[in-house]
């Protein structure tokens, strides 16, 4: 309840950062390594502003970017493998993201996690439309944080609620179902211009989008102007070394350059 008071109020703490100050505790057990890198994002932006002006649709921008992850993330399953046990890694098929979607509830803007199931399997439209009904729902959402099991969740007491995570994570299934096998984060969409994000993740793969910038380029010889996309990918070092880390963030890089998945939007 709020309470104001001569020179200062006083307001609720939010459950949702309950949850997020408790995935940054444990993200800080992970050996974590982070590439910087900048993805030319002109030809992709481009398409969805055409495609959206033409058919009058809406194509979310995160959408395409998860679609390009998804597929990524197939070609090498060891970027979202998770150790069960000492000696075994389970790697999965499906690619399920956890991403942040911010919703309107109680009148203000609330970021909630919800986890794009099967993202390698799912067009840009299909994860476009997914993204639309959950802001759609708002706090009727099943994954919004104040409501049911997740409301009772964030009502223990601090260390129980990390001891209950930790437990769950140590089992990859129960894992996979409750937060995706890997993280995707668009700090960029709260701001412009460009930067990068420096995140804690409790995944093996995580992806923070920071801003975008025009940028001058040198493209075939000649300068340009080109969109320019500020990206962190996060691996965890126990389980992906430098080079195979390398070799996905440049494939990846390259379905995001080349537009993957958004001629078949069209």
């Amino acid at each position: 309840m709020k309470k104001e008071y001569d020179g200062y109020t006083v307001v609720p703490y939010p459950p949702v950062r309950k949850m997020i100050a408790d995935i940054l505790e444990l993200g800080h057990r992970k050996h974590m390594i982070h590439a910087f890198v900048e993805v030319d994002v002109t030809r992709a932006r481009r398409f969805i502003r055409e495609y959206e002006a033409e058919t009058g649709g809406d194509l979310s921008f995160t959408a395409f970017v998860l679609t390009c992850l998804g597929r990524a993330v197939a070609r090498n399953k060891y970027m979202h493998a998770y150790r069960s046990g000492r000696n075994k890694l389970v790697l999965f098929d499906e690619v399920d993201v956890s991403t942040p979607i911010e919703i309107e509830m109680d009148g203000r803007k609330v970021p909630i996690l919800h986890t794009i199931r099967a993202t390698n399997e799912k067009t840009v439209r299909d994860i476009s439309l997914e993204i639309r009904k959950v802001q759609a729902e708002g706090a009727k959402s099943a994954s919004a944080p104040t409501t049911g099991r997740s409301r009772l969740f964030m009502n223990l007491p601090t260390f129980v609620r990390r001891l209950l995570m930790r437990t769950m994570l140590r089992n990859p299934h129960r894992a996979k179902e409750e937060r995706g096998t890997v993280a995707l984060t668009a700090v960029g969409m709260f701001g412009e211009g460009g930067g990068w994000g420096l995140p804690l993740h409790q995944h093996t793969l995580g992806i923070t989008l920071g801003g975008i910038a025009e940028k001058p380029v040198v493209v075939d010889g000649q300068i340009e102007i080109r969109e320019r996309l500020s990206m962190t990918v996060s691996f965890d070092h126990d389980i992906i070394d430098g080079a195979p880390a390398a070799r996905f963030t440049q494939r990846f890089k390259e379905l995001i350059e080349t537009g993957y998945g958004l001629i078949e939007s069209g």
